[in-house]
């Protein structure tokens, strides 16, 4: 009877890892990390083959020395190393963020098929390609991004950061993060403008909006042909617009009640804003009602510099739409109120030239038409090899992402 107690004993302890199984593990691990100079490819190759069956029966402990011995080395089997950068994340960390062997085919297989601990270690590699960043960046996880946005090594497509772009409405820590990338452009920017915070607007109109003084003057003599046209073509009309020197509507003074665009605000200060004489304001100030409207309800007020300085409406202008809107210009009588003076700053900091630049580019983007499921137009039959235009259009994008369709 204890004879037979003894031998199930036995049979139910785990099996005992003998010396000569850790000594031959250990013996591949170093073989497989010996410089190219002195193992053959042939024999590395067989040695790692070898060692991954082995890492197959071997505790987390045992593969945490194999991945930390292999970590700086380039000639390992990628075979091998794919396994263990699958491993445990305490296994896979240090692989993952430094060896270099990984190309890009790797590292979007490891992304595509490990964990978000895992995805931020090779955010935290030293160079993180385009292909790779696309890849992390499809995720959509705040902390992973945040990493990658860090990392100065990572280089950012535009494909990526359109996929940013509307996380940051949403996540507001991305946002200054995103606006520090040399990748980020102007149209990108400019949609991130509207949920962006006072500092990082700021920042988005000094240093994204252009003076397009060469495109102007490149485009001068177009702007006589379409004159001559009656101004019939509505894309090259739309497209001008957008180019033209020339902000406020000077068509719409002999339509307009209103004497000049001044009066129009002056009147809206004296007898309260409402949507028609906003509208009137945007008629007479160049844009169109959706933008008009946008700018008039911006809760930070910015967008209001943006339309004085490039309207040319004179500084003290600024105060008057801010009462005609209703919001405070003083927190108690002779302390001006902190957010006024911020966008009175922003007025005073932007060129006449950029802040012109900026009000078209969002007329142009925010008046766009947006159809959720294709760009094409009304009518046309579906053709699998069509392109859908919505998806490459920067103002329809823009729209979108901004109305929140």
């Amino acid at each position: 009877m204890v004879t037979a107690m003894s031998e199930t004993a036995i049979l139910n302890q785990p099996p005992r890892i003998s010396r000569a199984r850790n000594a031959l593990l250990r013996r591949l691990i170093d073989y497989v990390a010996l410089p190219a100079s002195v193992a053959a490819p042939q024999d590395r190759s067989m040695a790692g083959d070898i060692l991954l069956d082995m890492l197959f029966h071997a505790s987390d402990e045992e593969r945490i020395v194999c991945s930390t011995r292999l970590k700086h080395t380039r000639e390992a089997p990628r075979r091998l190393l794919r396994y263990l950068a699958q491993c445990q994340i305490e296994v896979a960390r240090e692989l993952l963020e430094e060896n270099m062997s990984f190309d890009d085919a790797d590292l979007c297989l490891l992304v595509q098929t490990t964990s978000a601990e895992h995805r931020n270690a090779i955010a935290k590699r030293k160079v993180v390609s385009p292909a790779v960043v696309d890849r992390l960046a499809s995720f959509g996880e705040t902390y992973v991004l945040k990493t990658l946005l860090q990392n100065k090594g990572a280089v950012f497509p535009e494909s990526a950061l359109d996929m940013l772009i509307p996380l940051s409405r949403t996540e507001d820590s991305l946002t200054p993060l995103i606006n520090t990338r040399l990748e980020l452009t102007p149209s990108q920017a400019m949609t991130m403008f509207w949920w962006a915070d006072g500092p990082a607007r700021r920042q988005i109109l000094q240093r994204q909006a252009a003076d397009r003084l060469e495109l102007v003057e490149m485009c001068a003599d177009v702007f006589a042909m379409a004159a001559e046209e009656g101004w019939a073509d509505p894309v090259a009309r739309k497209t001008l617009q957008l180019i033209e020197r020339r902000q406020r509507n000077r068509a719409a003074i002999n339509k307009s009640p209103y004497d000049s665009l001044e009066h129009a605000v002056q009147v809206a200060a004296e007898k309260g804003m409402d949507q028609d004489l906003a509208q009137e304001i945007g008629y007479l100030a160049g844009v169109k009602p959706v933008t008009i409207a946008k700018i008039m309800s911006d809760r930070g007020g910015e967008g209001l510099a943006v339309l004085c300085k490039a309207t040319g409406l004179k500084r003290p202008y600024l105060p008057t739409l801010w009462r005609a809107l209703k919001r405070p210009l003083e927190l108690e009588p002779g302390k001006v109120h902190p957010q006024f003076a911020y966008v009175m700053e922003t007025y005073e900091l932007l060129s006449v030239a950029k802040a012109q630049t900026t009000l078209r580019y969002w007329n142009w983007s925010l008046s766009s038409s947006f159809s959720p499921t294709s760009g094409r137009a009304e009518g046309m039959a579906a053709d699998a090899t069509a392109i859908d235009e919505a998806a490459f259009s920067t103002s329809q994008r823009t729209a979108r992402l901004v109305f929140g369709r």
